[in-house]
């Protein structure tokens, strides 16, 4: 990972080539990781305190806190990178599983019902976790980064819960209204968005001392602590020079 400071150090410079440190590279594996098991263990479907989630909820929100820490250290470039390939992971898994769910089973294998039960979900809940995972990443990670140039790198605690709150909400309503909207009531639909971005959101804040410590290790360890002040926040820049044609 190419070594970066805010734009008042003295010792910034443009690096002579993009490495990863392993750092960086555990951050996103964990990113991705979580995302992809998030998607499979959503097909259960969970009460708590009355009130019916997925059982993703215990794991996805830990996606959001990496994507805090990578666009926190990294700045909001090495997060886009990492949210797009979460996306192409998640993708590829998706359709791994699909084409199993096609191939046919041997004779003596009574898992087929099973498999299509757990594992195949409907291009609707796709399509609907596909455009909620995008808007929702992309946009806590440009909040994030905003707020950072906005107060100096200060109240990392507000910036990061601030990010969720408007992050998740979005990611909240977009998967509930675009998967279920037609097929159950409203009053229904807003209470599981409601529930949804509450738990999100306090987890999020819970969590708020383990980001504490892990941002400020990789700052240390990495020596990079980035301010996005010239970044482009087009979502499908891939590079500094995409950005500038694509500006």
């Amino acid at each position: 990972m190419p070594k970066q400071h805010s734009r008042n150090s003295p010792s910034a410079s443009p690096p002579p080539s993009t490495r990863y440190s392993g750092w960086f590279l555990l951050v996103v594996v964990l990113f991705v990781t979580c995302l992809i098991v998030s998607n499979i263990v959503a097909t259960k479907l969970v009460t708590l305190q009355g009130q019916v989630v997925t059982a993703a909820i215990v794991i996805f929100p830990i996606s959001y806190i990496c994507g805090d820490v990578l666009t926190e250290v990294y700045g909001y470039r090495q997060a886009r990178l990492a949210i797009w390939l979460g996306f192409l992971c998640n993708l590829i898994a998706v359709l791994a599983i699909w084409l199993g769910q096609q191939l046919p089973p041997a004779p003596f294998w009574d898992g087929q019902a099973a498999y299509e039960r757990i594992l195949g979900n409907t291009p609707r809940l796709l399509l609907a976790s596909f455009l909620a995972y995008l808007v929702g990443e992309f946009v806590n990670s440009f909040v994030l980064a905003k707020l950072k140039v906005a107060t100096q790198g200060r109240w990392l605690w507000m910036r990061t819960i601030g990010s969720t709150i408007v992050g998740q909400g979005l990611d909240s309503l977009i998967f509930v209204t675009v998967a279920f909207v037609g097929t159950i009531a409203a009053s229904q639909m807003i209470s599981a968005i409601v529930t949804q971005w509450l738990i999100k959101t306090a987890y999020e804040a819970i969590a708020t001392p383990l980001t504490y410590i892990v941002v400020n290790f990789l700052k240390q360890t990495e020596h990079i602590d980035v301010y996005d002040y010239d970044t482009s926040f087009n979502p499908i820049a891939w590079s500094e020079a995409s950005e500038q044609k694509l500006d």
